[in-house]
């Protein structure tokens, strides 16, 4: 009973990489659901048993790529460790995950998107909003402890990150800047730490 499911598992995750290649290099208008299934191996009624059209396999495409950058942000909050070594350590792994070819070329197509299709991008951002950022999950903790002023987490998250995605994201995205390299990072992510820090925190770091 379980090996066919793991194969519709296999055929689904083989049709959501494909997508992604195809999406990626050619965009959403020129990439077709025929063009999928061929990469994928399968049939084209199989993409469409697993994904009704491809405005929502374009969705779950991007969902899972936001998804598996986000997990790689879950750094559990600790009471026993200093906020700027471990606000130090999420940023530098945020600057990993956008720094990835994929996650920019990917990103590059769901703004070109949300221009084009804003009923597309508010469906995408609907299901991303679904699901706590790390980062807002470690302000929470860190509120709840008593170590940084109480407010909006999501609020304090997003003006932490947008200062790394300033440097490290939109240019990368919008004008094909190259990626930061080690020390421009460190300088990056201390900067913003600290602003944040000297803001946000209460007592010691």
């Amino acid at each position: 009973m379980d090996a066919p499911t793991r194969l519709t598992d296999r055929k689904r995750q083989a049709i959501l990489q494909a997508a992604a290649e195809q999406f990626r290099s050619h965009g959403f208008e020129a990439t077709s659901v025929d063009k999928i299934a061929a990469a994928a191996g399968v049939s084209k009624r199989t993409v469409y048993n697993h994904f009704p059209s491809k405005d929502e396999l374009f969705t779950e495409t991007l969902v899972q790529l936001f998804q598996s950058g986000a997990s790689a942000l879950e750094l559990p909050y600790r009471a026993d460790r200093g906020l700027r070594e471990q606000l130090t350590e999420l940023l530098a792994l945020k600057m990993r995950t956008l720094a990835e070819r994929d996650f920019l070329d990917l990103a590059r197509v769901a703004i070109a998107e949300a221009i084009h299709a804003p009923e597309r991008a508010r469906a995408l951002f609907i299901r991303l909003g679904e699901r706590e950022e790390g980062p807002t999950a470690w302000i929470r903790a860190a509120q709840a402890d008593g170590r940084l002023k109480a407010g909006d987490p999501a609020f304090a998250s997003t003006l932490l990150q947008g200062q790394i995605k300033t440097f490290a994201f939109w240019p990368q995205v919008t004008l094909g800047a190259a990626p930061l390299g080690l020390e421009e990072q460190e300088r990056v992510i201390d900067a913003s730490v600290t602003m944040f820090l000297s803001y946000f925190a209460i007592g010691q770091h």
